[in-house]
Protein backbone atom coordinates (compact mmCIF):
# COMPACT_ATOMS: atom_id res chain seq x y z
CA UNK A 1 0.00 0.00 0.00
CA UNK A 2 3.03 2.49 0.86
CA UNK A 3 4.41 1.11 -2.54
CA UNK A 4 1.51 2.64 -4.31
CA UNK A 5 1.13 5.81 -2.51
CA UNK A 6 4.20 6.78 -3.23
CA UNK A 7 3.88 5.68 -7.28
CA UNK A 8 1.01 8.19 -7.22
CA UNK A 9 2.86 10.43 -5.61
CA UNK A 10 5.75 10.63 -7.75
CA UNK A 11 3.83 10.16 -10.73
CA UNK A 12 1.59 13.36 -9.82
CA UNK A 13 5.03 15.23 -9.21
CA UNK A 14 7.03 14.40 -11.74
CA UNK A 15 4.68 13.05 -14.96
CA UNK A 16 0.86 14.05 -14.74
CA UNK A 17 -1.41 16.41 -12.76
CA UNK A 18 -4.87 18.13 -12.96
CA UNK A 19 -5.20 21.63 -13.14
CA UNK A 20 -8.46 23.25 -13.67
CA UNK A 21 -9.35 25.66 -16.08
CA UNK A 22 -9.92 28.75 -14.27
CA UNK A 23 -11.69 31.15 -16.80
CA UNK A 24 -13.22 30.92 -20.36
CA UNK A 25 -9.89 31.98 -22.72
CA UNK A 26 -9.99 28.55 -24.38
CA UNK A 27 -13.94 28.48 -24.03
CA UNK A 28 -15.42 26.39 -25.82
CA UNK A 29 -12.82 23.82 -26.01
CA UNK A 30 -12.00 23.98 -22.60
CA UNK A 31 -14.84 25.62 -20.57
CA UNK A 32 -14.12 27.56 -17.43
CA UNK A 33 -13.96 24.45 -14.49
CA UNK A 34 -12.41 22.10 -16.94
CA UNK A 35 -10.27 20.07 -15.55
CA UNK A 36 -7.06 19.25 -18.17
CA UNK A 37 -4.25 16.34 -17.22
CA UNK A 38 -0.87 18.24 -17.64
CA UNK A 39 2.10 15.94 -18.74
CA UNK A 40 4.82 17.47 -17.20
CA UNK A 41 7.69 15.97 -19.36
CA UNK A 42 6.02 16.81 -22.49
CA UNK A 43 7.83 20.17 -23.77
CA UNK A 44 11.30 18.02 -22.57
CA UNK A 45 10.30 15.25 -24.60
CA UNK A 46 9.95 17.02 -28.61
CA UNK A 47 9.24 20.10 -29.70
CA UNK A 48 5.83 21.55 -29.08
CA UNK A 49 3.83 22.01 -32.00
CA UNK A 50 1.37 24.59 -33.51
CA UNK A 51 -2.29 23.78 -31.72
CA UNK A 52 -0.93 21.76 -29.08
CA UNK A 53 -1.76 23.10 -25.67
CA UNK A 54 0.55 24.17 -22.79
CA UNK A 55 0.96 25.64 -19.95
CA UNK A 56 2.74 27.90 -18.05
CA UNK A 57 3.10 30.58 -15.36
CA UNK A 58 0.74 33.71 -16.60
CA UNK A 59 2.40 36.90 -15.86
CA UNK A 60 -0.60 38.69 -15.55
CA UNK A 61 -1.37 36.58 -12.52
CA UNK A 62 0.93 33.80 -11.18
CA UNK A 63 -1.04 30.77 -11.65
CA UNK A 64 -0.87 28.05 -14.13
CA UNK A 65 -2.35 28.95 -17.52
CA UNK A 66 -3.71 27.01 -20.70
CA UNK A 67 -3.18 28.50 -23.99
CA UNK A 68 -3.04 27.14 -27.64
CA UNK A 69 0.26 27.30 -29.07
CA UNK A 70 0.19 28.86 -32.74
CA UNK A 71 3.95 30.39 -33.63
CA UNK A 72 7.17 29.75 -32.76
CA UNK A 73 10.93 31.50 -33.06
CA UNK A 74 10.87 33.77 -36.50
CA UNK A 75 7.50 33.29 -37.61
CA UNK A 76 5.24 36.19 -37.72
CA UNK A 77 1.37 36.17 -36.31
CA UNK A 78 -1.78 38.29 -37.18
CA UNK A 79 -4.92 38.42 -36.60
CA UNK A 80 -6.92 39.96 -39.60
CA UNK A 81 -10.76 40.33 -39.42
CA UNK A 82 -10.58 37.35 -37.27
CA UNK A 83 -8.66 35.14 -39.16
CA UNK A 84 -5.51 33.74 -37.66
CA UNK A 85 -2.30 34.80 -39.98
CA UNK A 86 1.22 32.79 -39.38
CA UNK A 87 3.61 33.93 -41.83
CA UNK A 88 0.96 35.49 -44.23
CA UNK A 89 -0.80 32.25 -44.41
CA UNK A 90 -4.37 32.23 -43.23
CA UNK A 91 -4.95 29.05 -40.84
CA UNK A 92 -7.73 26.68 -40.49
CA UNK A 93 -8.78 26.55 -36.85
CA UNK A 94 -11.49 24.91 -36.73
CA UNK A 95 -12.43 24.88 -32.97
CA UNK A 96 -12.71 29.14 -33.42
CA UNK A 97 -16.17 30.62 -33.81
CA UNK A 98 -15.01 33.03 -35.99
CA UNK A 99 -18.55 35.17 -35.60
CA UNK A 100 -17.87 35.90 -32.09
CA UNK A 101 -14.41 38.06 -32.99
CA UNK A 102 -15.69 39.33 -36.24
CA UNK A 103 -13.39 42.45 -36.56
CA UNK A 104 -10.86 41.61 -34.39
CA UNK A 105 -7.25 42.33 -35.54
CA UNK A 106 -4.04 42.32 -34.11
CA UNK A 107 -0.49 42.80 -35.25
CA UNK A 108 1.67 41.18 -37.05
CA UNK A 109 4.57 40.50 -35.02
CA UNK A 110 7.54 38.37 -35.28
CA UNK A 111 8.12 36.05 -32.39
CA UNK A 112 11.57 36.28 -30.68
CA UNK A 113 13.35 33.10 -30.93
CA UNK A 114 12.97 30.78 -28.09
CA UNK A 115 9.44 31.55 -27.70
CA UNK A 116 6.07 30.61 -28.29
CA UNK A 117 3.35 32.87 -29.38
CA UNK A 118 0.09 31.46 -27.13
CA UNK A 119 -3.20 32.45 -27.61
CA UNK A 120 -6.70 31.52 -26.25
CA UNK A 121 -9.32 30.01 -28.55
CA UNK A 122 -12.31 32.85 -26.92
CA UNK A 123 -10.06 35.11 -28.61
CA UNK A 124 -12.47 37.99 -27.45
CA UNK A 125 -12.41 36.41 -23.64
CA UNK A 126 -8.66 35.71 -23.22
CA UNK A 127 -5.40 37.61 -22.17
CA UNK A 128 -2.76 36.08 -23.92
CA UNK A 129 0.26 36.84 -25.89
CA UNK A 130 -1.32 39.54 -27.60
CA UNK A 131 -0.87 41.28 -24.33
CA UNK A 132 1.96 40.28 -22.43
CA UNK A 133 4.06 38.92 -25.39
CA UNK A 134 5.49 35.55 -26.46
CA UNK A 135 6.36 33.19 -23.94
CA UNK A 136 9.82 32.14 -23.29
CA UNK A 137 9.92 28.19 -24.32
CA UNK A 138 11.96 27.57 -20.89
CA UNK A 139 9.11 28.62 -19.17
CA UNK A 140 6.96 25.84 -20.52
CA UNK A 141 5.42 24.08 -17.55
CA UNK A 142 3.90 21.00 -19.53
CA UNK A 143 1.61 19.65 -22.49
CA UNK A 144 -2.23 19.05 -22.05
CA UNK A 145 -2.20 15.23 -22.00
CA UNK A 146 -6.42 15.10 -22.26
CA UNK A 147 -8.12 16.06 -23.28
CA UNK A 148 -6.03 16.43 -26.58
CA UNK A 149 -5.30 19.65 -27.99
CA UNK A 150 -7.00 19.48 -31.71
Amino acid sequence: MLLLAVGLLASRLWLVEPVTVSSDSMAPALPKGSVVLMFKPGPLLGPVRAGDLVVFTSPEDGNPAVKRAIAFGGQSVAIEDSVLVVDGVPQAEPGIDHSRIDGTYFGPVTVPDGHVFVLGDNRSGSIDSRAYGSVPLESLQATVLWPAGR
